[in-house]
């Protein structure tokens, strides 16, 4: 392989390295801002990032509650003739 051709190829390789560079510093960017619209969000229902878990479990518990009652509601002789 020739000087030149090997010189073709490191330029090669550096425009793509650059390329992907750009493109990676464009989705950091991205996650940046996107972290940021969430923490204000989350912010806004007055749940802070670190209790997020907990929140998150509260809140199922909740629904299964909530299923609960309402199948509890619903007359059995309803449901078994399906």
């Amino acid at each position: 392989m020739s000087v030149e051709q090997q010189l073709a190829q490191i330029k090669k390789a550096i425009d793509k390295a650059r390329d992907m560079r750009y493109r990676a510093e464009a989705k950091l960017e991205e996650l940046e801002n996107q972290k940021t619209r969430l923490l204000v969000e989350l912010e806004e229902l007055g749940v802070k990032p670190e209790e997020l878990e907990q929140e998150i479990q509260r809140l199922e518990r909740e629904i299964d509650h909530s299923l609960k009652e309402t199948w509890d509601l619903i007359p059995k002789e309803l449901l078994n003739n399906e």
